[in-house]
């Protein structure tokens, strides 16, 4: 009988110091080791769950980017182990999403795992007398980080079954909640961000537990509580509630001033064996047609003469590199390390979000948040029209160049009814609008 990944009998988790990690794995969550963390959750332990939520967020990372990046034909995905990359997820000969193969079944198996970890902490934080070990302040705080990743997490699953859905309500994995529609749960998990938001602002000055360097500076529940507002808008942006992104910003970490457009969360990555390295890094010397992410060549002939971001975020290659009838010279070097993190959200973001809700709202403000990003890109100031469409078409323009290779481009063009002018590289190419739900799920 086919199992959802909610049932999954698995719980990681990482101890946190200032130097070194461990590893502990739960394979079973009814052993005794899981049953005392119901009856009695100490602050050691608090801490080594945190570090499984901020573990298991990161797996199979590199299959959601990959997903995202190849359909939204930001760069193909060279791999002569699984041509699924070059034939599947580009439509190619035909072909059709498979909703029994990894490049969903992992993503969504991890994201729902994280969920499920996040659940638990909930669980055993509400189930017992936490006094003896924590201020009521801890706990709500607790509480507040704990659901606003969960509510990260579903938004990453949802923005690749997109109409199709999610499971929303798996608090009780042998009771789950139905499938809702995409409007559904983007309204759900607008209002868990909300509720997340409250409990951080109530959680007092501190977490009764460390994050890792990809939080520094959002690492206690009043900066954290900015990060929340920041996911928030990105969901009102999904949502086109063009108000609630402006309001939400208000509250987050956006600068529109002397900010650094880096300034963020990011996962983080190592070499060490109890972590886990970059999956998105492929070394210039390491890419060919066996292995690399090929940059899509529109990438080049679409951008603005001077935009200092298309050298900056690919390196060119001694030639061309050829498979399954696709062809490039410039690998996606955003990322030049094993150990480079990758963006959760940062303030480049913030600002793009920023223009785009001024686009209906207060459209010169809209251009001097372009502004700021064509500044950064060695351009000069826009120029075109202040009318919707224009403007419209600007900031799209600098989120693909911005945003490269972060999770964006196939979202946005999405949300904006534009798939159909993603280019196609080969005859029967195809660019599919959303993934199949896991048939794991045995609905």
């Amino acid at each position: 009988m086919k199992k959802h990944i909610y049932k999954i009998l698995f719980f990681a988790s990482i101890m946190t110091t200032l130097v070194s990690c461990e590893v502990k794995e739960f394979s079973d969550l009814n052993s005794p080791e899981v049953d005392a963390f119901r009856e009695n959750l100490t602050r050691g332990d608090l801490q080594d769950l945190v570090g499984g939520i901020l573990y298991s967020s990161r797996v199979t990372l590199g299959t959601y980017f990959d997903d995202n990046g190849i359909i939204g034909r930001e760069y193909y995905r060279f791999s002569s182990s699984d041509p699924r990359f070059t034939t599947d997820l580009l439509g190619g000969d035909n072909s059709v999403l498979d909703n029994n193969t990894f490049y969903i079944t992992n993503p969504w198996a991890a994201r729902y795992r994280t969920v499920k970890n996040a659940n638990l902490i909930l669980e055993f934080l509400d189930g017992q007398d936490t006094s003896a070990q924590f201020t009521n302040q801890e706990v709500t705080a607790t509480e507040g980080f704990l659901k606003t990743f969960i509510a990260y997490e579903l938004l990453l699953n949802l923005n690749l079954t997109d109409e199709n859905g999610i499971r929303v309500d798996v608090t009780d994995e042998n009771n789950l909640g139905p499938f809702v529609s995409k409007s559904a749960a983007l309204s759900a998990i607008r209002a868990m961000l909300v509720d997340a938001a409250s409990d951080l602002s109530n959680g007092g000055g501190s977490f009764p537990f460390l994050l890792s360097s990809g939080f520094a500076g959002f690492d206690d529940p009043s900066s954290f509580l900015q990060f929340n507002k920041a996911i928030s808008a990105r969901v009102a942006a999904y949502q086109g509630d063009d108000a609630a992104v402006l309001n939400f910003l208000g509250d987050s970490f956006l600068n529109l001033s002397s900010g650094d457009l880096d300034t963020g969360v990011y996962y983080t990555f190592s070499e060490d064996q109890t972590s886990l390295i970059n999956p998105l890094f492929i070394s210039v010397g390491g890419s060919s047609a066996a292995q690399a992410r090929i940059v899509e060549p529109s990438f080049f002939t679409d951008a603005e003469t001077g935009d200092t971001r298309v050298a900056a975020k690919t390196a060119q290659l001694s030639g061309p590199v050829t498979l399954d009838g696709l062809e490039g010279d410039h690998i996606v070097f955003v990322y030049q390390s094993n150990d480079q993190p990758i963006a959760i959200i940062r303030n480049e973001e913030l600002i793009l979000l920023y223009a785009e809700a001024n686009i209906s709202i207060n459209p010169a403000e809209s251009v001097a948040a372009l502004d700021l990003i064509r500044a950064s890109a060695g351009l000069g100031p826009y120029t075109g029209g202040l009318d919707a469409a224009s403007l419209t078409d600007e900031m799209l323009h600098q989120r693909r160049y911005s945003l490269f290779a972060e999770g964006h481009r196939w979202i946005d063009m999405r949300r904006y009814g534009r798939l159909g002018d993603l280019p196609l590289a080969r005859p029967d190419d195809d660019v599919w609008d959303k993934f199949p739900i896991p048939l794991t799920e045995n609905q």
